[in-house]
């Protein structure tokens, strides 16, 4: 995977300077978003307000993306970000110690820690975004309950990714669980939701079992002949998947931002 130089480029993006003194508080910023996910165990929530965030951007509007609305109240009482305000809530003591840095560089910041504290691998960070004032229109997020076509929209027309994307960052469901009061569905991909591993598409492949949970936003992998290749060699290697993750996650939260030359 292409890493940024020190012209701050990467893929054929360029990204905002950023002063020394925003770059250290990164740096302890994300020291103790450690101390807090390893506390509290709350990775698969700090991924999700990542995510989520991130998930609202439209390419055709250039509105949404991962620019800190979330922690508006507004955007909080969308349907798809039911808990949500649990993340805004632990998240704020320690943005509070970093007044310097924009919420939107901050929860994006959260799910890249998400990711390496719990085994998966290192996604490149780079700071600058700013935060935006109007939170995105609801029903922007994909739905768990449709299939591929649904998948295609939201990911490929709406935010501009991959097939390979959407595949890849479903992996991420290998962390965490859904709630029933929040999404309707109640369970685990996994049988160790605090780990980020390829279990997923183990799981995926092996076919449905007691207590944990597939959504058919899941099964549907199965079924599409583009999708389906790309959850067997994932299940199959590891490093593969890390890879493709670690760049699929840095590009969904750039949508939006940085300058593609």
């Amino acid at each position: 995977m292409n890493r940024r130089g020190d012209s701050g480029e990467m893929a054929g993006k360029s990204y905002p300077e950023v002063s020394e003194e925003y770059k250290a508080a990164v740096a302890k910023a994300k020291r103790k978003l450690r101390g807090l996910i390893a506390e509290k165990n709350c990775a698969p929530l700090m991924l999700r307000i990542a995510w989520h965030s991130a998930g609202t951007y439209d390419v055709s509007t250039k509105t949404g993306g991962p620019f800190g609305t979330m922690k508006y109240p507004e955007e909080l009482a969308h349907a798809a970000n039911s808990g949500l305000d649990i993340a805004v809530r632990l998240l704020e003591p320690i943005k509070e110690q970093f007044p310097i840095l924009s919420y939107a560089d901050f929860y994006q910041l959260a799910g890249v820690v998400a990711v390496e504290i719990t085994g998966g691998p290192e996604i490149p960070f780079h700071p600058g975004r700013e935060d935006k004032p109007q939170p995105p229109e609801e029903g922007r997020l994909p739905d768990a309950t449709k299939g591929s076509d649904h998948l295609r929209q939201v990911f490929g027309v709406q935010m501009g990714l991959s097939d390979q994307d959407i595949v890849a960052l479903s992996g991420g469901h290998t962390l965490g669980r859904c709630h029933k009061e929040r999404s309707g569905f109640e369970g685990a991909w996994t049988a160790n939701p605090l780990i980020f591993d390829n279990s997923y598409f183990k799981e995926l492949l092996s076919g449905e079992k007691e207590g944990l949970l597939q959504l058919p936003s899941d099964k549907t992998l199965l079924d599409d002949p583009v999708f389906r290749p790309l959850v067997e060699k994932y299940a199959a290697d590891e490093d593969a998947f890390f890879a493709d993750y670690a760049e699929s996650h840095l590009k969904l939260s750039e949508l939006g931002f940085g300058i593609t030359a």
